[in-house]
């Protein structure tokens, strides 16, 4: 045998022996290699094949149950015919009658018992993947100094909801401008849901955009990015409500409110101006009821009749941003009262049978829901909380309030807190007690700028009430 061509590890080296040596531990290396990927790919296979194998598996059995229930259905009756005395005819076509309503109805109740086994896999899987598309930003501040008696309001949901008219993305068919000519973003809306502990009643208090306000200091927020900066704005004394978005996004908001009403909002909800539309048609429209048209000196014709109409996404839109309507001298007033109505019929439409009933709609309102939203705090049940909550009540149970107000700009042209009305509605809130009716307006001593702090309650026990 040639010497050169051996590659024993006794023999004599030469550079040709070592060439191939290197050569041959290199195909060992591939080779063992490949044996690692041949066993992980049958691995996978075999994982593959089991996971294949369930849903085969689960409609078999199923199938299995199916057939018990009908050939026991059938059976049973044909061995005590045989035993029993002979009918009449009558006799015979009520028991026909008798055993083919109580085949279909187990036949009913087994594929009713499969469905519900073959969706509790999926409803958990279908959240979860739901819950993944919400854009979650920094928001809340639930341990904050301003909170009153934090403990007594365990159980509470306070979802603070802030519609944020950004450019950031629109086109120019959404008819709300563009970053370019309009940047930064402000907040047109924002609003409390409160839903108490006993879940009893439902509390929707509005704000102004431009309500007055002491605006704290506040770390920058960049809309275009969803984040915060390491640098903070100073604090303003004078400032509008809406600045409060604009310069510390979220975060900013919360503090505002908080240090306003003493309540702890542990859900924030920002829903963009350009997605809006979208919520809208996935549900077809929503209808909403007005006593005469809808017409804006700036956005034109929005509703041209009176009643109940039923809108689309664009007239949505513009529904709830309109705030120069022909015949209403009340400006943000009046638009506040449309974005509540509007807000209610909402979820009205959203859990009425139309929707939840309907896989393709529900899906198509929650996908288009989680695009245009973003905050903390935020999923598919706690918004269901909220729609739950309002869909299960009378009239008297759900409240559509405006914060307390001069109801007149000062001169320059801020709406002003009314403190001892605006105490009043909070601490009833807060310690869930009934809602008093709007007091006569106070004199001018008892209007000022919303506070920068809340002094902390004593922690008073709540009281269920329907007020």
């Amino acid at each position: 045998m040639d010497r050169l061509t051996m590659t024993d590890e006794l023999e004599a080296i030469d550079d040709a022996t070592i060439t191939k040596r290197k050569i041959d531990h290199t195909l060992a290396r591939f080779s063992a290699a490949h044996d690692e990927l041949e066993a992980e790919e049958a691995k996978k296979r075999e994982r593959r094949e089991r996971l294949a194998a369930r849903p085969a598996a689960l409609l078999e059995q199923t199938r299995t149950a199916l057939q018990r229930v009908v050939t026991t259905t059938d059976s049973a009756p044909a061995e005590a015919a045989e035993e029993s005395a002979p009918q009449t005819r009558l006799q015979e076509k009520k028991e026909r009658k008798t055993r083919q309503t109580a085949k279909a109805g187990r036949i009913a109740a087994a594929v009713v018992a499969a469905l519900v086994f073959l969706s509790i896999g999926s409803a958990w899987g279908a959240q979860t993947w739901f819950d993944a598309k919400f854009n979650t930003v920094a928001s809340l501040d639930e341990d904050s100094a301003d909170i009153q008696d934090a403990a007594g309001q365990t159980g509470d949901e306070n979802f603070l909801m802030v519609g944020s008219d950004t450019r950031d993305g629109a086109a120019a068919e959404d008819g709300v401008g563009d970053a370019d000519g309009t940047p930064g973003a402000r907040s047109d809306t924002v609003m409390i849901a409160h839903v108490p502990a006993d879940r009893q009643r439902v509390v929707m208090v509005s704000f102004p955009r431009d309500l007055e306000i002491n605006r704290p200091e506040c770390k920058r927020w960049d809309p275009a990015t969803s984040s915060y900066s390491e640098e903070s704005a100073p604090a303003q004394k004078i400032a509008k409500l809406n600045t409060a978005y604009a310069v510390g996004g979220p975060q900013c908001v919360t503090k505002v409110i908080q240090q306003i009403t003493g309540m702890k909002m542990n859900h924030f909800v920002g829903i963009d101006f350009n997605g809006f539309k979208s919520m809208v048609d996935a549900v077809q429209g929503v209808t909403v009821y007005n006593e005469k048209p809808v017409d804006d000196t700036t956005l034109g014709m929005i509703i041209p009749q009176a009643g109940e109409v039923r809108i689309s996404g664009d007239q949505a839109l513009n529904y709830v941003r309109a705030r120069h309507v022909k015949g209403d001298p009340t400006s943000d007033y009046g638009r506040i009262k449309r974005q509540q109505a509007f807000l209610g019929a909402l979820l009205k439409t959203v859990m009425s049978k139309d929707v939840i009933l309907d896989t393709g709609k529900l899906s198509g309102f929650i996908d288009a829901f989680a695009k245009a939203t973003f905050g903390e705090n935020i999923g598919i049940n706690q918004m269901m909380t909220l729609a739950k909550s309002m869909r299960g009540m009378g009239s008297d149970k759900v409240k559509f309030l405006t914060v307390p107000t001069t109801e007149e700009a000062n001169k320059r042209g801020n709406e002003v807190l009314v403190q001892s009305r605006a105490k009043a509605v909070f601490d009833a809130l807060i310690n869930n007690t009934p809602l008093e009716e709007k007091a006569p307006a106070p004199p001018a001593s008892d209007t000022a700028p919303a506070p920068t702090s809340s002094a902390k309650s004593g922690g008073a026990k709540k009281s269920s009430s329907s007020g």
